[in-house]
């Protein structure tokens, strides 16, 4: 019982955006669509009830997701110093798929680069710094700490209605660059997670030909990466410690998976 009156009071703050055909999405990945398959009325039952479902086509990496470890490879190696070419195949990956994430539930750290620089969204193709993380640390009163769940507001949620701001073909998009990246792993995270597409700093004109930040966290220091988050509510609560709860679809070698994270804030 006591477990349960920590909770009393809380709120729940859904980190997820909506997942609908037409969704800004990185044209790397098969495009979402959702079709109704079977309509009510289709088939009834000799009762009068009737159902209706859907067929979904999604890749991994595609809304709000989580990348497993074998997502990236450097020089043909995958986290770990394993051969990428050796683990994949028609049915996936037989090491380091998403399937083999631990579902987190631990300790959230919300970073917020906008307060740091007065706005509420930060510029396309701006890099985020060490220097950025460490005052939007300071400001907040937190610090990370090994094992945590680090979130990095950009405010760049706010223009998900806007496809083609939102994916970077208006100017870039704002990120960590390389730098930051490892501020993280020197910080010890076990999760880094923003509001991109890609968990990166996207110059303008560049789009995803090179992706250091992913090669930093997934292949050399094995921290999992979570994309296209929605930061919005959050960052205007101004809380930056809470309960994460995360846990992807653990859909058997695939190289990512959707997910809905879950920021569970005590009174």
């Amino acid at each position: 019982m006591s477990l349960w009156r920590h909770l009393d009071g809380s709120r729940i703050v859904d980190l997820a955006q909506p997942m609908r055909t037409g969704m800004p999405q990185s044209p790397n990945h098969p495009r979402f669509r959702m079709v109704i398959e079977r309509r009510h009325g289709d088939m009834v039952r000799e009762d009068g009830g009737s159902a209706a479902n859907e067929v979904i086509l999604t890749g991994g990496h595609v809304g709000t997701h989580v990348d497993a470890l074998g997502h990236v490879s450097q020089d043909g190696y995958v986290h770990g110093e394993v051969e990428a070419a050796g683990i994949q195949s028609h049915q996936g990956l037989s090491r380091l798929g998403i399937e083999t994430f631990t579902p987190y539930v631990g300790r959230g750290v919300l970073l917020d680069v906008t307060a740091v620089h007065g706005v509420d969204v930060l510029p396309p193709g701006y890099e985020v710094t060490p220097e950025d993380l460490e005052a939007a640390a300071h400001r907040a009163g937190v610090r990370p700490r090994a094992g945590d769940a680090v979130l990095i507001g950009t405010g760049w949620s706010r223009e998900w209605d806007r496809p083609a701001r939102f994916t970077g073909e208006e100017g870039g998009v704002p990120g960590p660059g390389p730098d930051a990246a490892r501020w993280l792993v020197e910080q010890g995270v076990a999760v880094a997670g923003g509001e991109t597409i890609a968990f990166e700093h996207i110059a303008a004109g560049r789009g995803h030909s090179t992706l250091p930040v992913h090669r930093i966290l997934l292949v050399e220091a094995g921290v999992h990466i979570v994309e296209t988050m929605r930061l919005t509510e959050l960052l205007g609560l101004g809380t930056p410690e809470f309960l994460l709860v995360l846990n992807p679809l653990p859909i058997v070698g695939a190289t990512g998976a959707p997910v809905r994270p879950l920021a569970v804030l005590t009174a």
